[in-house]
């Protein structure tokens, strides 16, 4: 996938109608927006395209709109924040139709510097691209409200939705510039950088529960990294494919074969592949999730039949810590255990801080393992926190993204 992508940088937005994709999917309870880390992430662009003189066209999803249009995923929350933290309002069009005729009289208005937010744009079911008629038709009226595009919304970017991928053949056909913002070309320098080119030792740690959502980034890694460490729910599977009892723990058996695979190829390619010494298991998952548990640490052949693991134990922890140490790059994607429950976060604590501890690049891909470091305190420590969960283990797997891809190249 070429890399070397026009940004926001490579063009003047002055007095141009700029459409910018943003990533606004935020966690909202009663109305009132949880965590604003992607509305904080999209600023920098935003202020940029403003003092340049741009009138700036903010558009994004929220939610994944199952019923129709609807208040409780409205933009309209967003909205309200960024106009906070700009400093300037930020006119929200409520228009269910998001590129309807509010939505044109609004651009028609605009002042250099000006910006205004479109609702959801998953408020049109085009948006998803399905059937590719109704699609383009929507990404054209989109482009039809701006002179160039810039893609901020990393997180989207594997999706090749309308308002992501769609929009820009519209601008381009009439000779606008389609760019990515500074968040877009962040993750393409760390995460694109991190796989196709990085800084040897590349030490990558897998975790999470599920071996069949990590399959091509397994076999991706295999090719790229020096190093690959297994934890979390995944690694039962391959302990199983190795012949241990893993009682009651999480196990994908049609998974197992696969498993043999891939540790066949790390040993033909010379590549270390590390999986779990020690586990710390107990009777059952922890009910609620962050409530007490009893728990001991055993070898990880030596998981009792009734017993289930459910992090990685003290003697994991120490050699997956050491593993980490010699990198100069790593990449980290999902948890060591239920990170959730304090009892059961301690091998994700200890990975979490020899990532803190290392001077190595250290990239955390998104999802989980983000939200670990942001609530175990370690975020300011790690080089690179990607704002993509699905994106990110795309890019891992070495896949071309939409949004990426759709972007002109420098």
């Amino acid at each position: 996938m070429a890399l070397n992508k026009k940004t926001v940088d490579d063009f003047s937005a002055k007095g141009k109608r700029v459409l910018v994709r943003c990533d606004f999917n935020v966690p909202l309870k009663s109305g009132e927006i949880t965590d604003e880390t992607r509305i904080v992430a999209a600023l920098p662009t935003i202020n940029k395209l403003v003092a340049d003189g741009g009138k700036v066209i903010l558009c994004s999803h929220l939610g994944k709109v199952k019923n129709g249009p609807n208040e409780g995923e409205s933009l309209a929350p967003v909205a309200k924040r960024l106009s906070e933290k700009l400093g300037k309002e930020v006119k929200f069009i409520a228009d269910y139709n998001v590129t309807g005729a509010d939505a044109t009289a609004a651009v028609e208005a605009m002042a250099e510097g000006d910006v205004i937010l479109l609702q959801n744009t998953r408020f049109r079911g085009e948006e998803e691209t399905k059937p590719q008629k109704a699609g383009d038709a929507f990404a054209k009226e989109l482009a039809d409200l701006c002179d160039d595009y810039v893609c901020d919304a990393f997180g989207s970017s594997h999706r090749a939705h309308a308002s992501v991928a769609g929009v820009t053949e519209f601008v381009r056909a009439k000779g606008g510039n389609c760019a990515v913002g500074y968040l877009m070309q962040k993750e393409i320098d760390f995460l694109g950088n991190a796989v196709e080119n990085p800084v040897r030792p590349f030490v990558a740690i897998l975790g999470g529960a599920k071996v069949a959502d990590k399959l091509n980034v397994i076999n991706n890694l295999l090719e790229k990294c020096d190093t690959l460490i297994i934890g979390g729910g995944m690694a039962f599977t391959f302990l199983k494919a190795k012949g241990y009892e893993i009682g009651k723990s999480l196990v994908d058996d049609e998974k197992i074969d696969y498993c043999k695979e891939m540790m066949a190829k790390a040993e033909e390619k010379g590549k270390k592949l590390l999986l779990p010494v020690d586990t710390t298991i107990a009777a059952g998952f922890p009910d609620p999730i962050d409530g007490p548990i009893d728990v001991t640490v055993v070898d990880a052949d030596k998981i009792p039949a009734d017993m289930e693991g459910l992090d990685i134990g003290t003697k994991t922890a120490e050699l997956y810590a050491d593993a980490v140490k010699s990198a100069k790059t790593v990449v980290w994607n999902g948890p060591m255990g239920v990170f959730e429950n304090p009892t059961l976060a301690k091998g994700t604590i200890a990975v979490a801080k020899s990532l803190a501890e290392t001077d190595a690049t250290t990239i955390i891909g998104g999802g989980d393992s983000a939200a670990a470091v942001n609530q175990l305190g370690f975020a300011d420590k790690m080089s690179h926190i990607s704002t993509g969960g699905g994106a990110s283990l795309e890019f891992l797997e070495g896949k071309a993204l939409p949004g990426v891809v759709a972007a002109d190249d420098k």
